[in-house]
């Protein structure tokens, strides 16, 4: 039985993402591909928002119940809006805050797969301070699942692109390379429903505004 070859390494600029570049990472996610990715946070394994079988894998992959839908990535709050209901007060307050490391709770809009909604037909929606992420979305037209890259065994965060090689580089298939990502927190999980802001998690990010 012929062994699945390693996810490829593609060296790209985290300030100035070469356009050739990524245009060369949305032709893969366009193709079904699974890729992994740098955000502000962690690394982040992802694939087309649209494409079903490939979002399956993902789950396979980080050994998740599809009862736990993954978040998803957004170029800007105008993305957001097509794919998420939006209300001046969630609006008002993702402007403050985004791009930045949080993921908003939100209700999705039609466009979302239902593979992607929770039973409340929630959606939890990201629009990370980082230019790889957001260019990529921007070419693809539409957004990108956005899940942190973990060692399918123990569960435990991969910081750079070697170490995501090893443990999972047979099951995407490119990875993009800016550089080892710094330990620290995942993003902060707000949730904006019914303009009741609470608080999912406290990560990385200042969450105190929704404190007061």
């Amino acid at each position: 039985m012929k062994e699945k070859t390693l996810a490829v390494i593609l060296e790209i600029n985290s300030q100035h993402p070469e356009p050739r570049k990524i245009k060369k990472i949305v032709d893969i996610l366009a193709n079904g591909g699974i890729i992994a990715y740098p955000t502000d946070t962690f690394y982040g394994i992802g694939c087309d928002l649209l494409n079903k079988n490939s979002i399956e894998k993902i789950y396979k992959l980080k050994r998740r119940s599809p009862n736990q839908p993954f978040s998803f990535i957004c170029s800007d709050l105008k993305n957001i809006s097509e794919y998420a209901q939006v209300s001046n007060y969630a609006y008002k307050t993702m402007k403050r805050l985004l791009p930045g490391p949080y993921t908003f709770i939100l209700g999705g809009s039609r466009l979302v797969p239902k593979i992607m909604l929770t039973k409340r037909q929630t959606v939890g929606i990201r629009v990370p301070d980082h230019q790889i992420c957001l260019s990529i979305v921007q070419e693809l037209g539409h957004p990108i699942i956005s899940t942190s890259a973990t060692d399918p065994e123990t569960g435990e965060i991969l910081f750079g692109p070697t170490d995501i090689k090893d443990k999972i580089g047979h099951a995407i298939d490119l990875i993009v390379d800016a550089g080892a990502s710094v330990p620290g927190k995942p993003s902060s999980v707000i949730s904006l429903i019914d303009d009741i802001p609470e608080i999912i998690r406290e990560g990385a990010g200042d969450v105190s505004l929704f404190k007061e």
